[in-house]
């Protein structure tokens, strides 16, 4: 069964010594060499944009990189994982949300955990214009969960070039991780997340009027407030139990039929132990699950490495 007992991730060095130091800490202080992305914007099927970052170099193979909630191509974690790829081999696409690539986008909805149309959209212009003879998808934080959530509602569906997938720091469960964002401990994630949302919420009032009531927001005590009054009715879902059980991978990723594994530090200050689901995991032939001790959210640095266990270990998984 494709639970894996023990990780061999070594740990974070000593003095990022909890989840909140592993996570902060390359967030803000790591610096990964600027990787030479080349830009290209694809219009949607709705008349909408989103670009895509390219490292190409006529190789066979491609991976394709998912950001998390708020970011976008340059995050640190992104150009590690496109430089330590492109260095061994492969194409590289990392493509950003709607509204994450320094342009507000077009149409009135954003972009969200349990949105997979535009992932396929992608993965089918990938596929449409070049000539590749393997795929591999990574997702981190909610592009994990994007990713994870693809595989599970196309299952067979799913073009025959792509063969493996890794999601990094994955919330998919998004009811459990709603809550923990509530913790007085995670004040730091949920202000900056909601600070970023917000402001890119009032831009969508000012160019659709009359379609959100900003002032809701003095009403918003838990986070799950928040998504009933702005991430469900921006994006389509009827309130925040509909959002989350559309959304949450972990709905769908038993029809998974490509290798995909999952990273989940134990220590992820704002995940839940049900977004990393050993029961299926322990039955799933397609499932990888690693859970290491430490590692905090979207971060496994590692002492005298330039690239994070995240990196390697995906770039190993999906050449094995």
């Amino acid at each position: 069964m494709p639970l894996i007992q023990t990780s061999a991730y070594p740990g974070s060095p000593a003095y990022l010594y909890n989840g909140h130091l592993q996570t902060i800490f390359p967030s803000m202080f790591r610096r990964v060499q600027d990787v030479g992305y080349e830009r290209e914007r694809l219009v949607l099927p709705d008349g909408d944009f989103i670009d895509l970052d390219w490292i190409e170099r006529g190789r066979p193979k491609l991976v394709i990189l998912t950001h998390g909630l708020e970011g976008d191509s340059r995050r640190q974690y992104m150009m590690g994982m496109a430089g330590l790829f492109a260095g061994n081999g492969w194409d590289v696409l990392a493509w950003n949300c709607r509204s994450c690539s320094g342009e507000m986008n077009k149409a009135f909805r954003l972009y969200n955990h349990g949105d997979i149309d535009d992932i396929g959209d992608v993965i089918r212009h990938a596929l449409r214009t070049r000539r590749y003879k393997t795929v591999a998808l990574v997702g981190f934080s909610m592009g994990g969960n994007i990713t994870l959530k693809y595989l599970g509602v196309h299952g067979r569906e799913v073009p025959d070039v792509i063969r493996r997938a890794v999601a990094i720091s994955a919330p998919t469960d998004l009811r459990a991780s709603a809550c923990l964002l509530d913790r007085p401990s995670n004040r730091l994630y949920r202000n900056r997340f909601m600070k970023k949302l917000v402001r890119k919420l009032r831009q969508k009032a000012a160019l659709f009027p009359g379609t959100l009531d900003m002032q809701k927001l003095k009403e918003v005590a838990v986070w799950r407030d928040f998504d009933d009054f702005f991430s469900a009715p921006v994006n389509g879902y009827r309130d925040a139990d509909d959002f989350y059980a559309q959304a949450s991978a972990v709905n769908f990723m038993p029809g998974i039929t490509v290798p995909s594994l999952v990273l989940n530090a134990q220590n992820d200050p704002i995940l839940s132990p049900e977004c990393s689901p050993a029961w299926l995991a322990e039955t799933h032939p397609n499932i990888y699950l690693e859970t290491p001790r430490s590692g905090g959210h979207v971060g496994f640095l590692v002492a005298r490495d330039p690239y994070t266990y995240a990196e390697r270990r995906a770039l190993s998984f999906v050449t094995d």
